[in-house]
C-alpha cells in the first residue's frame, strides 16, 4: 500500500529538472534574440539618427543593467523566492499586486509570441504574397498550425525543449553577427556622418531618444529568463551569472546591429524599409542574396525566441498556482515536469490574440508596444522589492539588509523602470489597464476555491484603480482619443 502511494505522489510531484549554467544563459539569450533585433535598423531610423542612437542606447545599456543587476542580488539575497517576477512582487506587495505582475507578465508573453508568428509569415509573404504582411487568413491558419506543433513538443518535457532551446540559440546568432561583419565591410563614412544628426523629421534630441525606449524594452524582454528558471537551476549563484552572461552578450549585439546600419543607408531610406529591415540594410549592401540570409537567420531566431518565452509564460502560471494565487488547476504537471495546463492556457490566448490579427490594419508595431508596455508594471515592481529590501530590515534576506552599492543598483534600476512608463505614453498605460483588469476575475477563483476573503482594504483599492483605468482606457478607445 505504501510503495503505490509513493509512486502516485511522485507521478504526482516529479523530480524537479535541473540546468547549467552555459543552459540558463542560453535561455537568456534565446529569449532576449528574438524578432526585435531584426527589426531594429527601421524602428531606430523612424525615430532618431546616430547621436540619439547612441545615446538611446547607452541609457538602455545602463538602466537594463542596472535591472539584471537587480535580478541577480535578489537571486541570491532571497534564494526562496522562485519564478523570479511574480515571486518578487508578491513578497514586497502582496497577493494581489503579485498576481498583477504574473498575470502582466503573461499577458505580455503571448502577445509577443503572436508577433513572432506575424513577422514570420510576412517575411515570406516577401515571396508568397498570399500571405500579406503576416495577417492573412493562410497566414493564421499556418501560424496556428505552427503554434500547436510547438505545443506538442514543449510539452515532452522541460529538459528536452531547452536542448532545443541551446542548438537555435548558437544558430540564430550566426546571421546577426554576419550581418554586423558585412556592414562594417561595406561601411560608407559619408552616409554616416549625414545620419549622425538625424534627419529632418526627428524632433529634439530627448524626443528622439524618448521615441526609442519602448523598442530597447521590447529586444530587452528576456533579461529575467534565468531567474524564471531558479527552480531548475543546479546551484542558485547560477541564476544570477547566466542573466548578467546573458545580458552582456547580446546588448553589444544589439547596439552594433543599429549602429552600423546608419552606414549602408540614408536613415529616411532606412525607415521606409519593409520589416524584416535588417534584411532590406543587407540587400542593399551585397544584393538580393543578403535579403535571404537573413530571412532565413529571421525564422530560426524567431521560432527559438517563441520556445523560450512560452516555456516562461507556462512556468510563471504554475508557480503562482502553486501559491495559491491563480486557480488550482494550473498547478499541475505532468510525469516530464511540464506544466501542461498553463502551457494550454498559454497558447489558447496565443490562439485567440493570432485571429485578432486577422482583423488589424497594424497589428505587428501595436503588438510589440504593448508587449513592452505590459511588462514596465512587472519589472517595476520587481526593481521596487528589492529598494525595500535595502531600506527596511527582513529576516529572510541572506545577509541581512543590502549595503549601500546594492541599494543604489535597485534604485536606479527602479527610476529606469518607471521612466520607460513615462516614455510609453498614456495610450499604452490606459491599454494595459484594459488587459490587466478583466484578470481579477482569475484572483477570485483563487480565492473562492481556498474559501478566502476576496479582497482585503488594501487590495480593494488597487481593484478601484485598476478598473477606472480600464474604464478610462474603453472610453478613449471608443472617443478615438488613442487608437490602437
Amino acid at each position: 500500500m505504501s510503495q503505490a502511494t509513493t509512486t502516485d505522489a511522485d507521478r504526482r510531484d516529479p523530480p524537479t529538472a535541473k540546468l547549467s549554467l552555459l543552459t540558463l544563459s542560453a535561455m537568456v539569450v534565446g529569449s532576449m534574440v528574438g524578432a526585435g533585433v531584426f527589426s531594429l535598423p527601421r524602428r531606430f531610423a523612424e525615430e532618431t539618427g546616430v547621436a540619439g542612437a547612441l545615446i538611446a542606447w547607452a541609457v538602455a545599456g545602463a538602466g537594463m543593467l542596472m535591472l539584471a543587476f537587480t535580478f541577480q542580488l535578489l537571486a541570491v539575497r532571497r534564494p526562496d523566492l522562485d519564478a523570479g517576477v511574480y515571486a518578487y512582487a508578491k513578497a514586497g506587495f502582496g497577493e494581489y499586486m503579485g498576481f498583477f505582475s504574473a498575470f502582466g507578465y503573461w499577458a505580455s508573453t503571448c502577445v509577443g509570441n503572436v508577433t513572432y508568428w506575424v513577422l514570420i509569415m510576412s517575411t515570406v509573404g516577401a515571396i508568397w504574397p498570399a500571405l500579406g504582411e503576416g495577417n492573412t487568413a493562410l497566414a493564421v491558419v499556418l501560424s496556428s498550425l505552427g503554434l500547436w506543433a510547438f505545443f506538442w513538443m514543449i510539452r515532452r518535457g522541460v529538459r528536452e525543449a531547452t536542448a532545443i532551446n541551446k542548438i537555435v540559440t548558437v544558430a540564430k546568432l550566426v546571421p546577426i553577427l554576419v550581418f554586423v561583419v558585412l556592414a562594417l565591410v561595406y561601411f560608407k563614412a559619408d552616409v554616416f556622418a549625414d545620419n549622425f544628426h538625424g534627419a529632418d523629421y526627428a524632433g529634439s534630441l530627448f524626443s528622439q531618444v524618448r521615441g526609442t525606449m519602448l523598442a530597447t524594452v521590447f529586444v530587452f524582454l528576456g533579461v529575467e529568463g534565468a531567474s524564471v528558471y531558479s527552480r531548475h537551476a543546479r546551484r542558485r549563484s547560477d541564476v544570477g551569472r547566466a542573466t548578467v552572461l546573458g545580458f552582456l552578450s547580446v546588448f553589444a549585439v544589439f547596439a552594433s546591429v543599429t549602429i552600423v546600419s546608419y552606414g549602408i543607408m540614408p536613415m529616411a531610406e532606412i525607415a521606409e524599409l519593409r520589416q524584416p529591415s535588417m534584411a532590406g540594410v543587407l540587400e542593399e549592401a551585397v544584393g538580393t542574396w543578403g535579403r535571404v540570409f537573413i530571412s532565413v537567420g529571421l525564422i530560426v531566431s524567431v521560432l527559438g525566441a517563441y520556445l523560450a518565452w512560452t516555456l516562461m509564460a507556462a512556468e510563471v502560471l504554475l508557480v503562482a498556482a502553486k501559491d495559491d494565487d491563480m486557480p488550482r488547476f494550473l498547478r499541475r504537471v505532468n510525469a516530464a515536469d511540464v506544466p501542461v495546463p498553463a502551457l494550454l492556457l498559454t497558447s489558447v490566448l496565443t490562439q485567440l490574440v493570432l485571429v485578432v490579427t486577422a482583423f488589424s490594419d497594424d497589428a505587428f508595431n501595436f503588438a510589440l508596444d504593448l508587449t513592452s508596455a505590459l511588462s514596465l508594471i512587472p519589472y517595476l515592481l520587481a526593481a521596487a522589492f528589492a529598494v525595500r529590501l535595502g531600506l527596511r530590515p527582513d529576516p529572510l534576506t541572506t545577509g541581512g539588509r543590502l549595503p549601500a552599492r546594492e541599494l543604489a543598483v535597485a534604485l536606479i534600476a527602479a527610476v529606469y523602470t518607471a521612466f520607460l512608463l513615462y516614455a510609453a505614453g498614456l495610450r499604452f498605460v490606459l491599454v494595459s489597464f484594459i488587459v490587466y483588469a478583466p484578470a481579477t476575475v482569475l484572483f477570485v477563483m483563487a480565492r473562492r476555491e481556498q474559501r478566502r476573503r476576496l479582497f482585503g482594504p488594501g487590495e480593494l483599492v488597487i481593484l478601484a484603480v485598476s478598473v477606472a483605468g480600464a474604464v478610462l482606457g474603453v472610453v478613449a478607445l471608443a472617443a478615438g482619443w488613442i487608437g490602437l
